[in-house]
């Protein structure tokens, strides 16, 4: 796993109260396209990707990727959590693991990004002990900011990237979240 160091990929599924945390699976399909299609879940990241253009990307299950967790609830793919390093998309993150996370707009208002990036971050605590984790978003993206808070990210900078304000927050093993 060249994203995160030395760490075995896919770890086994990740249980929480309501969810499971596992690796893409050929039934994800539809919910991955779902998931970039959406203009609710694409306003903060430059607006929705093409359902033609991503139904020709992914012809067969999503790929595999090392640090990507499929959410899922009651057997169904509701969203995704990412754990990468060196994504390229932000200078400000290069070298360090960063959180990404995404979910079906049904499934928003449910708390369901918190307990599925507690879970992710207490699986990296645990396989990476000591390693901070950087996230970040628009600080327009109200939801994500008040996630980021609750998580127990603290700001380290703010920075106009792709036309808006973009705040980069820092976790730490040692950071209680709540």
């Amino acid at each position: 796993m060249p994203e995160l160091g030395s760490v075995t990929w896919p770890p086994a599924p990740i249980k929480t109260e309501r969810l499971v945390l596992r690796a893409p699976e050929a039934r994800d399909r539809a919910a991955f396209i779902e998931l970039l299609a959406s203009a609710e879940v694409g306003a903060f990241l430059g607006g929705p990707q093409p359902r033609d253009a991503l139904e020709r990307a992914m012809p067969g299950a999503p790929s595999r990727r090392s640090g990507l967790f499929v959410v899922d609830l009651d057997g169904a793919m509701i969203g995704q959590v990412a754990l990468t390093r060196e994504t390229g998309h932000l200078r400000q993150a290069a070298g360090r693991a960063e959180l990404g996370y995404l979910f079906l707009p049904q499934a928003w208002g449910y708390g369901y990004a918190a307990e599925a990036c507690e879970a992710a971050l207490d699986w990296f605590a645990g396989a990476l002990p000591g390693e901070p984790v950087v996230l970040a978003t628009q600080t327009a993206n109200v939801r994500s900011m008040r996630l980021a808070a609750k998580l127990g990210f603290a700001e380290v900078q703010r920075f106009e990237e792709w036309g808006a304000e973009q705040w980069m927050g820092l976790w730490s093993p040692d950071t209680p979240s709540g």
